[in-house]
């Protein structure tokens, strides 16, 4: 190699033309390189009520399955609520599209689905309100049969795909949405 050409140079003069590609073209290394690693597309992103909501005559929530957050907008115009969540384990049991708030509980008991109790047939029939129960403190009963939006003591849970369908909050989080929604809170989960 001559002294203008040396392995530094080339290296550098490598790497150079590896950051001015596509970067589509970036991603087809050597068999060598370390496998590259995906943009992770499903960051946070917020939500405008106008996007999903023709008006705010009653609140309104957004449950981003995608990104794991539930947003709610009341209907007196207020800053609107963000909150991280927990979302259904499989795409069969995510439910997407337009419902309501039809029933509150502070305390709620819970029961298994029939479809639960068919793939866990030890699990209790019912389990009442305090620290073993999986809605946790409070719920907010959907139009579609057996969907909650619910808190949860176990904190693991929010973040991930966790359910068996509902959308979950941490207890502090649902108990302050609860305060907040009404009977008749329109929710789109997408």
């Amino acid at each position: 190699m001559s002294s203008s050409m040396t392995r530094r140079r080339v290296l550098l003069a490598m790497a150079g033309s590896v950051a001015v590609l596509p970067a589509h073209a970036q991603t087809t290394a050597s068999p060598l390189a370390a496998p590259a690693v995906q943009r992770n597309i499903a960051g946070f992103r917020s939500h405008r009520w106008q996007d999903h909501f023709d008006t705010l005559d009653r609140s309104a929530v957004l449950a981003d399955t995608k990104v794991r957050a539930l947003h709610f907008w009341h209907r007196d115009g207020s800053a609107p609520l963000v909150f991280p969540t927990s979302v259904p384990i499989s795409p069969e049991l995510t439910r997407l599209g337009y419902t309501e708030v039809v029933g509150k509980v502070d305390g709620p008991s819970w029961r298994p689905t029939p479809s639960m109790r068919e793939r866990n047939p030890d699990w209790p029939a019912v389990v009442g309100p305090g620290p073993d129960n999986p809605l946790g403190s409070h719920a907010l009963y959907l139009s579609w049969q057996y969907y909650r939006i619910h808190g949860t003591h176990d904190v693991r849970k929010v973040g991930r795909q966790s359910s068996d369908g509902c959308i979950g909050l941490l207890n502090e989080n649902i108990a302050e949405l609860y305060a907040r929604a009404e009977i008749g809170t329109r929710v789109k989960l997408i």
